[in-house]
């Protein structure tokens, strides 16, 4: 380019990363940590928009990208919700629940009660920063009685959303094995966690001559709310997990999965986060 010295011309260089990598930097700031996961942050602005039957649990099949099912039945009882990524958080934001409101500003069919709802599935194509696709039983839950359908009609409304602790009352902590599962490939479902809603660490202790080794393994996220374990020898039961919430706090399920266990089948804890 005529006119610009060397020095110049490294000037420019650097100017053209920095507006390649500023742009990624404030992205990180707005969705890598959310305000939406913080317990501290108040009510937040969002769009809501629902999908599914009108009085139905969202997806066809009562599940969703974090991988739980019969999310019509208790405890989630078609409250629920997908979200985008910064209330998805790649998986990690899967099982995290949220009050959410609209008010007669928002729309004249909005009651101002709050509901809670649970993230369970994925939204690709977000209208806002926040944006939660409820199932149609979520978003007309937020209407004045016998206003429903009127809400559901707007189709997109605007709302205030905050993070509240999960309490699935009577439940606890549940782990299914997928159905595909086989002596050297574990992937688990961990579903109705109290408090966060979610784990963000998972080891495994297997056994060996039906005693347990004394020694965890990581698991590691696969997808959604799904733990997996890969294994070169036959991961044999009985098999203890632990878990570890957002908050920290970590929890042992000792023998939890049998000898002899085998996948589609849920197995159930006597272990919960409070």
């Amino acid at each position: 380019m005529a006119g610009v010295t060397s020095n110049g011309a490294v000037a420019l260089v650097v100017v053209a990363l920095l507006s390649l990598v500023v742009p990624s930097v404030r992205s990180a700031v707005d969705y890598g940590v959310s305000a939406a996961r913080s317990y501290n942050s108040g009510w937040l602005p969002a769009k809501a928009t629902w999908y599914g039957q009108p009085n139905g649990a969202g997806a066809d099949d009562n599940g969703g990208a974090c991988g739980f099912k019969n999310v019509n039945r208790y405890p989630l009882s078609a409250m629920i919700s997908c979200g985008n990524e910064p209330l998805f958080q790649g998986g990690a934001g899967c099982g995290t629940c949220y009050q959410i409101r609209c008010t007669r500003t928002n729309n004249p069919a909005c009651s101002g009660q709050t509901k809670t709802v649970v993230i369970t599935d994925m939204n690709y194509y977000p209208v806002a920063k926040y944006h939660f696709d409820l199932s149609g039983t979520a978003f007309g839950a937020l209407a004045m009685p016998g206003r429903n359908d009127q809400l559901r009609h707007a189709g997109i409304i605007d709302m205030q959303f905050r993070r509240v602790p999960c309490n699935f009352a009577g439940m606890k902590l549940g782990f299914y094995v997928l159905r595909g599962a086989n002596p050297n490939y574990l992937p688990v479902l961990v579903q109705y966690a109290n408090r966060d809603g979610t784990v963000v660490k998972m080891d495994l202790m297997r056994s060996r001559n039906g005693r347990p080794t004394g020694r965890w393994e990581p698991m590691y996220r696969s997808w959604g709310s799904v733990w997996r374990c890969d294994s070169r020898d036959a991961l044999l039961g009985p098999l203890s997990l632990r878990v570890t919430s957002e908050s920290g706090k970590t929890l042992v399920a000792n023998n939890v999965i049998p000898n002899g266990w085998k996948g589609d089948t849920s197995y159930s804890s006597n272990i919960q986060f409070s």
